[in-house]
């Protein structure tokens, strides 16, 4: 029976367009982007969106041919009977087409009697099928035979989604992580789709669990479906990759300017910060090998009987002296937190406030609901509530005050020992009563936003937040990394598409651990590892207890000084990984990226898989494979200039370069300029006082930013800009574009291939020196 379209009504930038069912809403925010909404009962309050991101734009609506249509300037929407929707850009290129067939699952051969047989051998029948619970709807669009797709955060397997399903429901799942994973630890379901070469988005903004199918069942089409919510989706436009994203991130925020010093190698270890003794030791071989490292991170081994908000006084002197002792030798403390609190009335006060004040979350029966965690018995912040948000950000107020740079959110999926938490506990959305059915997909969100908020209010700096679990929009709460991988040549494998589809995701703050958290890793894969993540934004080695020790000391040479080679290489390139950052909270464009964002009209690279770009001028292709010294790398157009050697390139073709274990393949853009920073063993807090500039080709023009590297002063305009540009002839100029920021550069060196420019700051300009 067709679900007539009977009219439509016009209230500002909203459409409702009436059926004989329910409603469809449409929302222009942007000539960009459109909301459809169709209410289902449910609350409307979106965790991924702050505030009213609707601009004044102009656009028609008209009925056509037995439809209703909407155009702005970048986009048509034809709106048809049965709730049918098309989507064009604005050169009448379909980008998003409702399939108006029925769905056909994949037929699996499978006849009555070899499901017995399944059964009895305990096999899951209903997964075998590829079953889903019954979904509460589902929309499903048309796939083209040409059709790309790229995001949903750090999904495992390849950088091209097509062929593949995957669920959002954030989950802690112990086992090696692998392609055929649906789901782990964050939610982020913005799709990213070529068709036929023209750029999409569709941001799917329901926090309950969610499927989708990207070809995986059909050729024919793709869906998405839900078990509960409101339809709530956001058609996103652009006449680029690169612009879709930048419209995504306007719609759910950017990452904002980290604290230089995050930049820097840290250093991890599940089981040392059991002992102050043992940090100190691990800090102490860190500056006995020459390994530069600005952080150390505590595992959950440093608190009280792992009660959170803690520190245990057996194995530790004084935490404040502690901290301030490491702060002296160049190391900042990172701390972890978890947000299961120990259940706990003797004398444990984040436990009994938090009972006191009713801020956690309950059993349908009104009690208050107890799982277990690393505590034991651990009760669970209700984290939905602007209020305990509030209480949670106090709390941080007590790790800050010994000094602690920054904290590490775990475990926020919510993980639990004792089973899964039940989908009809009490959690709340805001004020209103909810169940963690609607809430789990947020919660790790909300701890994070409610520790970001705690770091800025007590310390005044830019907040550093790690967190495992997230939802679309946590980016500009919290750097992430993608959970507890394992010491497998797969994982170095996948980190490259995972960290590349995160930062295409707006997670543009992303790392894994190097080396592997689980399993034991060789000389050889920590070595490709931490080559391999050179330009990864977090850049941390993390293992876990039992495993087999993987700082680079361990295993002796050669590992130990290519290790400190690409160390003090990851150095060099913090200040332009710094002024990506900068870039990016202009466009929301990531740091590391796929060749697909920089080349999106480049069929070779839709599937590349083992290389990845900086930016737009450096291209690195890791070694990921056991044993190889050679490998085959793809250049794209234009011309590349080897960094090892300086042999150039012609791109749009394959060469197959050397690589030996002390060697990472990579290429600088001919014709770029990059910042060069100095060999250091960490980040100052101090200006620098010099500049270096590299010119790789005959000349260039690059843009360079400067700040104090720590508060938010940058936003008020406290920041310098300078601009290096070398002509065609040779000369050299640097031009102090905006002097925002009191200290400059007073020194700085033009690196030519054949000579150095060095200009001095004088009465406020550059001059040859």
């Amino acid at each position: 029976m067709v679900n007539k379209l009977i009219n439509f009504i016009q209230d500002g930038q909203k459409l409702t367009v009436n059926y004989d069912n329910k409603p469809l809403i449409l929302t222009v925010i942007t000539p960009e982007i459109v909301r459809v909404f169709q209410d289902r009962g449910n609350a409307s309050n979106s965790y991924a969106i702050d505030g009213d991101k609707s601009i004044k734009t102009d656009f028609k609506v008209k009925e056509k041919d037995g439809h209703v249509e909407l155009s702005t300037a970048k986009l048509t929407v034809k709106i048809y009977d049965d709730e049918k929707i098309d989507v064009y850009d604005e050169k009448g290129n379909p980008l998003i087409l409702d399939y108006r067939k029925k769905r056909t699952p994949i037929d699996r051969q499978m006849d009555e009697e070899h499901l017995k047989l399944a059964e009895s051998e305990g096999h899951d029948v209903k997964n075998l099928l590829g079953a889903h619970n019954k979904d509460y709807y589902e929309i499903v669009k048309s796939l083209a035979d040409d059709e790309q797709f790229y995001g949903l955060g750090d999904k495992t397997g390849f950088i091209n989604k097509r062929h593949y399903a995957y669920d959002n429901w954030n989950t802690d799942n112990p086992d090696p992580q692998v392609e055929s994973f649906t789901r782990l630890y964050k939610s982020i379901p913005i799709l990213l789709g070529l068709k036929n070469k023209h750029p999409y988005g569709i941001f799917f903004d329901n926090t309950y669990r969610n499927h989708i199918d990207l070809g995986k069942e059909s050729n024919d089409y793709y869906y998405y479906s839900a078990v509960d919510g409101n339809i709530d989706y956001y058609i996103i436009g652009g006449d680029s990759l690169k612009e879709v994203i930048t419209n995504y991130t306007y719609l759910t925020g950017r990452v904002p300017m980290p604290q230089k010093w995050t930049l820097g190698y840290q250093q991890s270890r599940w089981g040392y910060s059991v002992s102050q003794k043992q940090v100190e030791k691990i800090a102490e071989n860190l500056r006995k090998y020459d390994l530069p490292c600005d952080v150390l991170h505590l595992d959950i081994d440093y608190m009280n009987g792992y009660r959170v908000f803690t520190w245990r006084k057996d194995t530790y002197e004084k935490p404040a002296d502690f901290v301030k002792k490491m702060r002296k030798l160049g190391f900042r403390i990172i701390t972890i937190i978890d947000p299961g609190v120990k259940k706990d009335n003797h004398d444990y006060k984040i436990y009994q406030e938090g009972i006191e004040k009713g801020y956690f979350v309950k059993a349908p029966d009104g009690t208050v609901y107890v799982n277990q965690v690393w505590p034991g018995d651990s009760v669970f912040p209700d984290f939905g509530r602007k209020e305990v948000r509030k209480w949670w950000a106090k709390n941080c107020k007590y790790l800050v005050d010994l000094g602690v740079a920054g904290i590490w959110d775990d475990m926020n999926e919510p993980a639990s020992f004792k089973g899964e938490i039940p989908q009809d506990v009490i959690f709340h959305n805001e004020e209103e009563a909810s169940t963690h059915k609607k809430m789990h997909n947020v919660y790790g969100h909300n701890m994070a936003k409610a520790t970001y908020e705690g770091l800025k209010k007590y310390s005044g700096k830019r907040p550093f937040v790690i967190t495992r679990a997230a939802y679309a929009g946590t980016q500009k709460f919290s750097t992430v990394w993608t959970g507890d991988n394992q010491s497998l040549w797969t994982h170095v494998q996948m980190m490259i598409p995972q960290l590349c589809n995160l930062g295409m995701s707006g997670f543009s703050f992303a790392g894994t651990d190097i080396g592997g958290f689980g399993a034991d890793t060789t000389p050889e894969l920590l070595t490709r590892w931490i080559e391999g993540a050179l330009f990864s934004p977090l850049y941390r080695n993390h293992a876990a207890l039992g495993t087999r020790s993987q700082e680079p000391w361990v295993f002796g040479e050669p590992t130990l000084s290519i290790y400190r080679k690409y160390l003090k290489l990851r150095y060099r390139f913090i200040p332009y990984l710094y002024d990506e950052f900068y870039r990016e909270t202009k466009t929301g464009l990531p740091i590391m990226r796929p060749l697909v964002l920089n080349y999106e009209n480049d069929t070779q690279v839709y599937n590349l898989n083992d290389e990845y770009m900086v930016g737009e001028d450096i291209l690195a292709a890791p070694v990921v494979q056991e044993g190889q010294t050679k490998r085959a790398v793809y250049l794209p157009k234009g011309k590349w200039i080897d960094f090892w050697n300086g042999v150039e390139h012609a791109g749009k073709t394959t060469i197959l370069v050397d690589a030996p274990i002390d060697k990472l393949p990579l290429f600088i853009k001919k014709n770029t300029i990059l910042p060069w920073g100095k060999e250091v063993s960490h980040i100052s807090d101090e200006p620098d006082e010099s500049m270096t500039f590299r010119l790789f080709g005959k000349r260039g023009k690059y843009v360079h930013y400067q700040d104090n590297g720590t508060d938010f002063k940058y936003q008020k305009g406290e920041y310098n800009l300078y601009e290096v540009k070398v002509n065609k002839d040779g000369s050299v100029k640097v031009k102090l574009e905006k002097h925002g920021f009191g200290p400059v550069y007073r020194r700085i060196t033009v690196q030519l291939p054949n000579k150095k420019v060095v200009f001095k700051y004088k009465n406020g300009k550059y001059v040859i020196k």
